[in-house]
């Protein structure tokens, strides 16, 4: 699972990059081999079902807190957009090369109405965020487009050799994760299933390339810049047009999580309050950014950081959380780690699904699993569940 970072210049988009991959703990041993410059780790928050067990939990790749698991997921910082980025203009071609491979998209706004169109600083208020949100959407829906139009030869020669639409246009965007599932639905939403690609409007092939693009890719909007003054009234426009807009503030959590290394405060991402240590000492200034810090809070619930990282991973990717176990009368691995790995699965994922999930091998070899909580066996097809405490029995654990 990869979540995309995109947003003009000046939004606070690195800030949110780096308020949502700074650790407040150390965690080592990522499940990923590698981690490039743009590329970070970020952490999904969910409650431990550590707690319902009664025990105490050690795991392998991600951390447990008081009840809380925080499981890693990669996160890319996609470069700048500007004008002309679906022609090759700036650094358009990496933008849009990094936004294809990404699950999901946070796009991180300036909800406060502070920066202009090409991202220059100007009076609080005059910007306009619905307009950033429409530029960004449309050079993404026009490098669709030009994508199609690129091959255009190719595709009608394809459609007049007998392919059907969805043969001819999974083919052609086989490299944005497009299944054929998507494409049929977006078709049959445009009454397009059974017109001959040659045959489409300029209009269709615009109106077919965004409806793509919201389907495969979706977005939450960071409205970032939350605790200036003016936001609010471009709050409210803002969730009037759209989904899944969450106000943030960056660099809020970014000295949340400051404090916490320096030893000032009890915090974890995502609370929705913090307290200030015991005999700390604070200087009159680290005073006062606390306690707007702790307004803002009281206000929205939390900083926005990691209810945003949450709302991409589990409202818009519709991801599960699944525990599996070799021991399940110890809820241990085969190391005596303590419910050691916490997986991030597809909804509708299956009890064989998680085991290739696990191992190859462990898939190849699957015979059956068993539920933990309730000692019932289940087949390769049986569906799984959030927060399912799982063990799977194969040829090759048996040997």
């Amino acid at each position: 699972m990869l979540i995309g970072l995109i947003g003009k210049a000046n939004v606070g988009k690195s800030t949110f990059f780096s308020a949502s991959t700074d650790n407040i703990v150390n965690i080592a041993n990522y499940p990923f081999t590698t981690v490039k410059p743009n590329l970070g780790v970020c952490h999904v928050r969910i409650n431990c079902v550590c707690t319902e067990f009664g025990v105490k939990d050690n795991p392998v790749h991600s951390i447990c807190i008081d009840g809380i698991r925080f499981i890693p997921v990669q996160i890319i910082d996609v470069a700048g957009l500007v004008p002309g980025a679906h022609e090759g203009k700036g650094l358009g071609n990496k933008f849009l090369d990094d936004a294809r491979q990404a699950d999901a998209l946070i796009h991180v706004i300036d909800i406060s109405g502070s920066t202009d169109s090409e991202g220059r600083p100007v009076t609080p208020g005059t910007g306009d965020p619905l307009e950033d949100i429409r530029f960004v959407e449309e050079e993404f829906d026009l490098w669709l487009v030009s994508i199609i139009k690129r091959d255009m030869d190719n595709i009608k020669d394809l459609d007049s050799s007998g392919h059907n639409t969805v043969q001819v246009l999974k083919k052609r965007l086989s490299g944005l994760g497009v299944t054929e599932a998507a494409l049929d639905k977006v078709l049959n939403k445009l009454n397009l299933q059974n017109k001959k690609f040659k045959s489409w409007t300029e209009q269709e092939i615009f109106d077919f390339c965004q409806m793509i693009r919201r389907d495969v890719k979706p977005v939450v909007i960071a409205a970032n810049k939350a605790d200036i003054s003016t936001t609010q009234n471009n709050l409210g426009e803002l969730t009037e047009k759209y989904a899944n807009v969450i106000p943030c503030a960056s660099e809020l959590e970014m000295l949340l999580r400051k404090a916490v290394k320096n030893g000032f405060i009890h915090y974890l991402p995502g609370d929705n309050s913090f307290e200030i240590k015991e005999n700390t000492q604070l200087s009159d200034k680290q005073k006062q950014a606390l306690e707007i810090v702790s307004n803002f809070i009281k206000k929205h619930g939390s900083t926005g950081v990691q209810e945003i990282i949450n709302l991409a991973c589990f409202n818009l990717l519709e991801k599960i959380v699944v525990f599996p176990v070799e021991d399940d009368s110890k809820l241990s691995d085969k190391k005596g780690n303590i419910l050691p790995e916490a997986y991030l699965l597809n909804k509708e994922s299956t009890a064989k699904d998680l085991a290739h999930a696990i191992h190859e091998e462990l898939g190849k070899g699957f015979l059956f699993a068993i539920d933990v909580r309730t000692k019932r066996r289940l087949g390769a097809d049986h569906i799984l569940k959030n927060n399912d405490v799982i063990k799977i029995v194969s040829a090759t654990s048996r040997k």
